[in-house]
């Protein structure tokens, strides 16, 4: 049992309660949420492997399969199913994922504590309760537990949208909230079949008992199960049919919000994808279930873009789309491409918030996002310019840059699993999407300046370009070294298969 694992999400849920209750005191919550922003990528770095659980465990009621989870700590474990405590489980691929979070959510506070003029405290604590939300469904080994935060990350979602003031952001936020309405007890119907079947809800032990035969994997109340909980999932992704109104929340999120907005919807994707590979890659369609929707997600996504003039709506079709590549990762099935998959979700959540925060700017200075009305902004901005021109490099799989190595890896995956037709299809989109990108970039920083625009604000926070220039270091440190990502990664993917 550790200890330390527990913080990872009870840190950033004290922090919002705090805030929540301070929000009257600019100041004092400048000070509070830097400090603890701080601290959300460094704890993951000083926490040991292991688990940490919560009722009705000993310390021998713990599965054998999560030695292959947690390798480094759990042996010669006694298997005891249908034991109903929660599991937080904590190794290496979690680790980096936590770490990715915590920096995505370090600068996107600290963005935001310098962009707005008067710091809410209850902006604050929508952001860092979304924070623990999702690193509680990172470490969760507990379907249900995972379900409970997966809830709570949807309210944390509309609290921002809503915080945002953006116009039209109170429509799109309860068409969100109407949708969720729908999706979410069904994917709760989902765990519910599952509980029904197996007397479980822990994730691991469902699929030990299904693995072993302890419960008939033929049962026809287990598809419906997965395809409740697959529902779920799509919807808290923003896969298709779901792809539209995942993009307005984007849109109509502040940038910082939209970083941490897009962050959520990829370790969900991660998260509730590895849950349905361990439960239900047995049934035949599942994978390519996975891989047909990731396809669609990408295509649907960049021909929406292209039709857009809102240099915000175009990034959060492009970002919706670049979950596919995750998807395929998972679906090829293979440790190498689940592995790849894992380490393009690392790049695109450092991606997008990167061109979310560098796009902000633009928004920040003009209070303007209709490209049709922008120009000229690289004469006023050339260092700003560069480092958004970068992200969408980094977003296209441009070498030396990190997407190009996970890009890179999924296309041998497809050659690998014989199916080169794939590959063919993620080079042709990802030229499509730098084109799309292009698009945006030239409208905004090279056409010429419009006589109407007007800039309101003279300067760009540094804390707003210090955030922009931390986001291209670890694109190109990733980029040249992916090792650090892979090597942790590999065994979680390894253990899958």
């Amino acid at each position: 049992m550790n200890p330390l694992i527990a913080l990872l999400v009870i840190v950033p849920i004290t922090c919002a309660l705090l805030l929540n209750l301070l929000h009257n005191k600019d100041r004092t919550i400048k000070i509070i949420a830097t400090i603890i922003a701080i601290f959300l990528p460094i704890i993951p770095l000083f926490t040991s492997y292991g688990l940490h659980y919560f009722g009705a465990y000993s310390t021998l009621a713990q599965s054998p399969t999560l030695a292959q989870w947690v390798p480094s700590t759990i042996t010669n474990s006694v298997l005891n199913l249908y034991h109903m405590g929660i599991v937080y489980s904590f190794g290496s691929a979690q680790q980096v994922l936590l770490i990715v979070l915590g920096i995505i959510a370090f600068l996107a506070i600290i963005t935001s504590l310098n962009e707005i003029k008067r710091p809410s405290g209850v902006y604050a604590f929508l952001m860092f309760m979304l924070v623990a939300a999702v690193s509680a469904i990172i470490l969760s080994d507990d379907i249900f537990n995972l379900y409970v935060f997966f809830e709570i990350a949807a309210i944390a979602q509309v609290g921002i949208i809503i915080a945002s003031k953006i116009k039209g952001n109170y429509e799109t936020a309860l068409k969100y909230m109407i949708l969720g309405s729908i999706a979410s007890p069904l994917f709760l119907v989902g765990i519910a079949l599952l509980l029904g079947i197996t007397g479980n809800v822990n994730i691991t032990d469902i699929a030990y008992s299904l693995k072993t035969g302890i419960i008939n994997p033929q049962n026809p109340v287990l598809l419906m199960a997965c395809g409740l909980i697959i529902f779920g999932w799509l919807y808290g992704t923003g896969l298709p049919p779901f792809h539209t109104i995942k993009s307005a929340v984007y849109s109509k999120a502040l940038p910082h919000g939209a970083a941490l907005l897009q962050a959520f919807s990829v370790f969900i994707l991660v998260a509730l994808g590895i849950v349905i590979f361990r439960i239900f890659s047995y049934i035949p369609f599942s994978k390519t279930f996975i891989i047909a929707i990731s396809l669609a997600a990408m295509i649907l996504s960049i021909t929406m873009a292209l039709m857009q003039t809102d240099f915000k709506r175009i990034i959060a079709f492009l970002a919706v789309g670049e979950l596919g590549y995750i998807g395929i990762g998972i679906g090829l099935g293979t440790a190498y491409s689940i592995t790849a998959g894992l380490f393009q979700a690392v790049n695109e959540a450092i991606i997008t918030a990167f061109l979310f925060i560098g796009f902000g700017t633009i928004m920040y200075l003009t209070k303007e996002t209709d490209i049709k009305k922008l120009g000229g902004m690289m004469i006023h901005y050339p260092k700003a310019a560069l480092l958004v021109l970068l992200a969408g490099l980094a977003m296209a799989g441009v070498p030396p840059l990190n997407a190009f190595q996970s890009k890179f890896m999924l296309i041998q995956s497809s050659l690998n699993a014989g199916i080169p037709e794939l590959g063919i299809i993620m080079i042709l989109l990802s030229i499509v999407t730098f084109m799309t990108f292009m698009k945006a970039f030239y409208a905004i920083y090279m056409r010429p300046e419009p006589k109407e625009l007007k800039i309101n604000v003279s300067k760009i926070p540094k804390a707003t370009i210090f955030s922009l220039v931390v986001f291209l270091i670890i694109c190109l440190v990733l980029g040249l070294f992916p090792q650090i990502a892979t090597n942790a990664l590999q065994p979680l993917a390894n253990s899958l298969i």
